[in-house]
């Protein structure tokens, strides 16, 4: 693989004994998509820091040396429409696609990532088994149960890792339905000897990940990334990065960050800090101190999205010092009565503050994430939206304001997964362009289309699978999707049932079967929290 040359790997892989395992592990993309996701960095230098294995690497446009019979293929799966490359590799490697054709001359293929621990059921079809939550903590036992059952028939080797903590066998789980286009009436395992549920697992350390690899091939040239905080505390109502990952973990500054820093500044000059609300590390000030001092100087430096109300001047300073123009706040509405719903804690006067605040420290650009078709929004909280856009700009002249809009998605294990996708979104998003950009404000919306397969994906079951079988080869648009519903009607729901209704929280969801974090208790509590607001 000529990639690897431009590698700087930053562990030590180990060689591979004799006997060392065959595991292809695959990103289903390109591979300067796959090198920049931290997540399939973290997992492949884990499994090659293992002497009994021996693992190559794939993706769509390149691989290592392949063996010729891989007992163990997996995937990192990040993006749903990624499905149609996982289909594509299996089939480029020889293997049937569905799980229920591989018989004993087959590798067992394994899947993780975040589109798995949220909702496999539209993909479980496709694999053998999927790992729940966090590599940490899931990987090497995996592994180690495998080596334990490596010449046992395929059937028992299924059966026992099902016993794994966090390791999902689909075939081992039947799902019944009220009639073939209703909803789930059953899901039960197939024997005594299968767990009635499957809990995602939960790393709870402070050491987080960090970059195993830089190459100027990625995505983010030349970037090494580290892991500031996993899991966010404010718990916003729609939200999957909070929910699915909770405890809320900061990584420790003095014995995991700057190490981790330390480490990959030796290979590189660009910084890239990782989390789903960095700011609100309890260490932040310290962590930016430590980045202002002046041996790193020539540091470009990158970030994710900050609280609102942790955008101070020091850190615009920093940010700007560092090469950054720019910083990036979820702000989800300008309603404050929408942001009560969504549970999101922040007031305009303090979205106006961290204006003040970017711009006082030299970045030149804002930018917003915003929402449309939240439950329980009316026509008045996008209104509100776009006067407190105007309100920023005339606060804060000659800053470049953009909101990024996407509409709302539901995603499981949250308050917000009984609730459909609003029709009236598109217009919504429409309406907010037609405000904004005469203003010289920059409007990007995320395509509404594709808002719906992805609530499709993010509420499907198994039935979906044939369906995918189909759309892969008609393309990825709303189009292909709804002919493959026109080609299966009778076999499964509508399209509207997975994308627009609002489900019971009686109904059994797809996902009943796989523990989150939170019990659905929990998550119905906060729910109702949600609708005494509406």
């Amino acid at each position: 693989m000529q990639e690897a040359r431009s590698e700087k790997l930053l562990f030590t892989p180990a060689s591979p004994q004799a006997d060392a395992v065959p595991l292809i592990f695959a990103f289903p993309n390109q591979y300067n998509v796959g090198i920049t996701s931290l997540g399939y960095q973290v997992v492949w230098a884990t499994l090659a820091r293992r002497s009994d294995l021996q693992v190559s690497r794939l993706f769509t446009d390149t691989h290592e040396a392949l063996p010729r019979s891989p007992e163990l293929v997996g995937f990192s799966f990040s993006w749903e429409l990624d499905y149609a490359n996982i289909l594509s590799l299996l089939e480029g490697l020889g293997i049937p696609v569905l799980a229920t054709e591989r018989g004993e001359d087959h590798p067992l293929i394994f899947g993780g990532g975040p589109v798995l621990s949220a909702n496999p059921e539209p993909f479980a079809p496709f694999f053998d088994l999927i790992l729940l939550g966090d590599g940490e903590v899931l990987l090497n036992p995996f592994i180690d149960s495998y080596q334990a059952l490596r010449q046992a028939p395929r059937g028992t080797k299924l059966q026992q890792l099902a016993q794994v903590p966090g390791v999902y066998v689909p075939s081992l789980y039947e799902v019944t339905y009220h009639s073939p286009t209703a909803a789930i009436a059953t899901i039960q395992p197939v024997n005594a000897d299968t767990p009635a549920t499957v809990k995602k697992q939960t790393y709870r350390g402070n050491v987080l990940s960090a970059s195993t690899v830089v190459t100027e091939k990625a995505a983010w040239e030349n970037i090494f990334m580290v892991e500031v905080v996993r899991s966010c505390p404010e718990m916003c109502r729609f939200c999957l990065a909070s929910y699915l990952t909770l405890p809320f973990r900061p990584a420790e500054v003095e014995q995991s960050l700057i190490p981790a820093i330390k480490q990959g500044l030796t290979v590189t000059h660009r910084l890239g800090l990782l989390g789903a609300s960095i700011s609100q590390h309890p260490e932040f000030e310290h962590l930016l101190d430590y980045l202002a001092r002046p041996e790193y100087d020539h540091v470009r430096l990158s970030i994710a999205s900050v609280r609102t109300n942790t955008v101070s001047e020091k850190l615009a300073q920093t940010l700007a010092r560092r090469d950054t123009k720019s910083i990036t706040i979820a702000i989800e509405s300008g309603s404050e009565r929408l942001r009560q719903i969504v549970n999101k804690k922040l007031s305009n006067a303090e979205i106006l503050q961290a204006a003040a605040a970017a711009k006082a420290g030299g970045l030149s650009s804002l930018k917003f994430y915003g929402m449309a078709g939240v439950p329980g929004e009316t026509l008045g909280d996008i209104e509100a939206t776009v006067d407190l856009l105007y309100q920023v700009k005339k606060t804060v002249p000659g800053l470049r304001l953009t909101l990024g809009c996407s509409t709302f998605v539901p995603k499981a294990h949250t308050p917000f997964q009984w609730f459909g996708v609003e029709p009236q979104a598109e217009k919504r998003l429409q309406f907010l362009q037609k405000q904004l950009r005469p203003k010289g404000i920059d409007f990007r919306p995320e395509s509404y289309q594709w808002s719906l397969i992805q609530a499709l994906l993010s509420r499907g079951d198994r039935r979906l699978a044939p369906l995918l079988l189909l759309t892969r080869h008609y393309g990825d648009t709303l189009g292909s999707f709804k002919r493959a519903f026109k080609e299966l009607k009778g076999s499964l729901p509508p399209l509207a049932f997975y994308v627009h209704e609002h489900w019971d929280t009686t109904q059994i969801l797809p996902w009943q079967h796989l523990e989150g974090p939170l019990p659905q208790s929990t998550l119905e509590k906060h729910r109702a929290e949600a609708l005494a607001l509406f």
